[in-house]
């Protein structure tokens, strides 16, 4: 396929795949419980920071998560007590364990009471078109509060070299125009021209086959190599062909 073939291929795929259907076997059906802002931001965030590995098991511990915060996430970040906290105790998926769970609630009470919420703390800033520096800031600010160094991996930093993925995931989810029902698109600050595809195996492996990413690892310097080819596909908004390539892979066996 020539480049104007491999557009018209993968936006065929963007329409088969971004559609509501989508949503009960993803992860984003945690937030899409929710209707408050708030919610919607830290449910996001959590699922979005467990998604790795079988994705059934993914959306049941997310929702074990969410019980467990009462299915009502900002309320709870916000005036958990000790106690509240101990409940935790037992949960785990796969790396990410009870300690893991209320650090992150901690560090997002931190986050919202000091720091103006998660959409203000992952901002670009300096006119940016990108979330390098920002995912990276965002970890600096995440972990200034007391911390076990065994939690400081479950939030990649893309300055040394991670693809972030779960983090480009959630902030596709966030930033997305929701015209189609499946991204949410809440944060109108950001814009979907910056964001970046969730690079993860499935991903990656189409990527390759379809000749849009040479590179082997992925890492953000693939991520940098996709961006510049989904950016000419669509410069408004190159993170919806995440639905084509990830489909192509989950789905087709491509």
């Amino acid at each position: 396929m020539n480049k104007k073939e491999l557009k018209e291929f993968l936006d065929e795929k963007v329409i088969q795949y971004n559609n509501p259907d989508f949503i009960d076997s993803d992860p984003i059906q945690i937030p899409h419980q929710f209707s408050v802002k708030e919610d919607i931001e830290i449910a996001g965030f959590l699922a979005a920071t467990i998604a790795w590995g079988n994705r059934k098991m993914i959306i049941n511990n997310s929702h074990k998560m969410m019980d467990l915060m009462g299915n009502s996430p900002y309320d709870f970040v916000l005036n958990h007590s000790e106690e509240d906290l101990a409940d935790f105790d037992g949960f785990v998926h796969r790396t990410f364990n009870a300690d893991d769970f209320k650090l992150f609630v901690q560090s997002l009470k931190n986050i919202y009471q000091n720091h103006g919420g998660l959409e203000a703390v992952l901002q670009p800033k300096d006119n940016a078109d990108n979330y390098q520096h920002a995912i990276h800031n965002f970890k600096q600010v995440f972990f200034e509060i007391p911390h076990q160094s065994r939690t400081l991996k479950h939030v990649s930093d893309p300055l040394k070299g991670s693809a972030s993925k779960r983090i480009n995931m959630f902030l596709r989810w966030m930033v997305r125009d929701n015209t189609t029902g499946v991204d949410l698109g809440i944060w109108k600050t950001h814009s979907p021209a910056h964001l970046h595809c969730p690079l993860d195996v499935h991903t990656g492996n189409i990527a390759r086959k379809l000749k849009i990413l040479t590179r082997k690892q992925n890492d953000w310097k693939a991520i940098q190599e996709l961006d510049v080819t989904l950016r000419k596909f669509d410069k408004k908004d190159p993170v919806k062909y995440d639905f084509a390539l990830f489909g192509l892979g989950v789905f087709e066996k491509f």
